[in-house]
C-alpha cells in the first residue's frame, strides 16, 4: 500500500544513495521492460496470441511508470512528486482498462492462440525477476518516503501478478488446450489495476 510509507525524519543526513538507487532500478525497470515488450509482441504476433500482445503493451506502460521516476528525480521542485503520483495512477487506469477489455474480446471471440514456447519463457523469466525489481523499489520508497517510488513499486508488482497470469493461460492453453483460462484470470488483474490506480490517485497526499 502506498500510505505506508513513512517519510524520512528530519535527522536523516543524506539520501542521495536511496535516490541513487531509485533511479537505477527504474532504468533497469526501462531495459527490461523494452525488451520484454519487444519479445512479447513479436511472439504474440507469430502466435496469435492477444495475451501476449497485452502483455507486452502493459511491459510498455511499466516503462513510461518507470520513466516517470527518472523525470521526477532529475528535477528539483517539490511538485513534481505530485504530478509524478498522478501520471502513475493513470498508467495503472490505463492497464486496468486495457486488460479488462481485452479480456471481455477474448472471451466473445473465443481467442485461441497457437502455443508459444517463447511466450511461456518469457513469463517465467519475468516472475522470476519482477518481484525482485519490486521489493528493491519498496524498500527504496520507505527510504525515502517517496509516494511515487512506492507506487511504481506496486506496478512492478502487479507486473509480477500479470506475468503469473500469462504463465498459466500459455500454459494451459498448450497442455489442455483450456483456451478461456487467460482471459478470466487477466479480467481478474485488470479489475485490481483499476484499484491500485484508485489507491494510488488517493494516497498523493499521504505523506504530508
Amino acid at each position: 500500500m502506498v500510505s505506508d510509507v513513512i517519510p524520512p525524519s528530519d535527522d536523516a543526513v543524506d539520501l542521495s544513495a536511496p535516490r541513487r538507487r531509485a533511479l537505477a532500478l527504474a532504468w533497469l525497470t526501462v531495459v527490461w521492460n523494452v525488451v520484454e515488450a519487444v519479445v512479447a509482441i513479436a511472439a504474440g504476433r507469430a502466435a496469435g496470441s492477444l495475451a501476449l500482445l497485452g502483455f507486452g503493451l502493459d511491459s510498455s506502460i511499466e516503462v513510461a511508470s518507470a520513466l516517470v521516476i527518472i523525470w521526477q528525480f532529475s528535477g528539483r521542485d517539490d511538485d513534481r512528486e505530485h504530478r509524478a503520483l498522478r501520471l502513475i495512477a493513470l498508467s495503472f487506469f490505463a492497464l486496468g482498462a486495457y486488460v479488462g477489455g481485452q479480456s471481455v474480446l477474448d472471451i466473445v471471440v473465443r481467442s485461441e492462440p497457437d502455443a508459444s514456447a517463447v511466450g511461456i519463457v518469457l513469463a517465467a523469466l519475468s516472475l522470476t525477476v519482477m518481484p525482485i525489481l519490486a521489493v528493491a523499489k519498496r524498500r527504496t520508497a520507505r527510504r525515502l518516503g517517496s509516494v511515487t517510488v512506492a507506487a511504481d513499486s506496486q506496478q512492478t508488482m502487479l507486473c509480477t501478478y500479470l506475468s503469473a497470469v500469462l504463465l498459466v493461460g500459455l500454459v494451459l492453453n498448450a497442455t489442455l488446450g483450456w483456451w478461456w483460462a487467460d482471459p478470466i484470470a487477466a479480467l481478474v488483474i485488470g479489475v485490481l489495476a483499476i484499484r491500485e490506480g484508485r489507491q494510488v490517485w488517493q494516497g498523493q497526499h499521504c505523506c504530508e
